[in-house]
């Protein structure tokens, strides 16, 4: 089977990039080494979406390792949609209401 594109949604694309920024204003390795998990977790979703438990509604989480943050997406027949790069200890469900 082949793997389904992935797209961000605008906001978490935002919430990516910020959190890389703030990686990177203390560390360019801690940046780098949160870019490399980010990417590794869009891989592992785009290649087995239905692998991460369902939070809600048919939204998965993926929780990233070493960085404080859960990647929240939706399945959808042609794609996969990341709502949200989420920190883990703000906010909760603050991005629930994207679609």
């Amino acid at each position: 089977m082949a793997q389904k594109t992935v797209e961000f949604h605008e906001e978490a694309s935002r919430e990516s990039l910020a959190a890389f920024e703030w990686y990177l204003d203390r560390s360019e390795l801690a940046a780098a080494e949160f870019a490399k998990e980010l990417g590794r977790a869009v891989e592992r979703i785009a290649s087995a979406p239905q692998r991460w438990p369902e939070h809600s509604s048919g939204v998965r989480k993926f929780i990233l390792h070493r960085f404080p943050f859960v990647v929240f997406y939706r399945e959808h027949a042609a794609k996969i949609q990341v709502l949200a790069v989420a920190h883990a200890r703000r906010r909760p469900g603050y991005w629930k209401g994207r679609t």
